[in-house]
């Protein structure tokens, strides 16, 4: 697992840029979460607006939303594709996006449609750390207005 700057960002997952991850699951299946930054950015997990199963969703398209106590954030689907199932207990336990974010916290599975054309977009490795390195200095400057 990498660890970026006290973030953890697992190495075999792959990132886009508003926060959401992919884990290949086989074949063309994907499971989606949020990463370790944007929930400890985020606070405190209070709700969450899944997606249905069977909805289908562009890459980059919103998909839910997510309240925290700080903010409501729109969830961007990281790969086009259509839901085939969703993590029920996060209705229940919205904060196991806090607790075990690439566990248990997941939020949906997807099958997707183009995986091998978009894959190559979302962030891995050396981009992945120069991206999240951007994403904590604007956090940074943000807090400091």
């Amino acid at each position: 697992m990498a660890i970026i700057e006290g973030y953890h960002m697992p190495d075999e997952l792959y990132y886009h840029k508003e926060h959401t991850w992919v884990r290949l699951e086989g074949g063309n299946s994907v499971r989606v979460g949020m990463n370790d930054f944007f929930q400890r950015e985020a606070g405190s997990v209070v709700a969450i607006d899944l997606p249905d199963e069977d909805d289908e969703f562009s890459q980059g398209e919103t998909c839910g939303k997510i309240q925290t106590g700080k903010w409501i954030q729109k969830v961007l689907s990281p790969l086009s594709g259509r839901v085939v199932e969703v993590n029920k207990a996060l209705e229940d336990e919205s904060t196991l996006l806090n607790e075990d974010p690439y566990g248990k916290g997941w939020i949906f599975l997807l099958e997707a449609t183009s995986l091998e054309g978009e894959l190559p977009t979302l962030l891995q490795g050396e981009a992945l750390v120069a991206w999240l390195k951007g994403e904590i200095k604007r956090a940074e400057e943000h807090k400091k207005k």
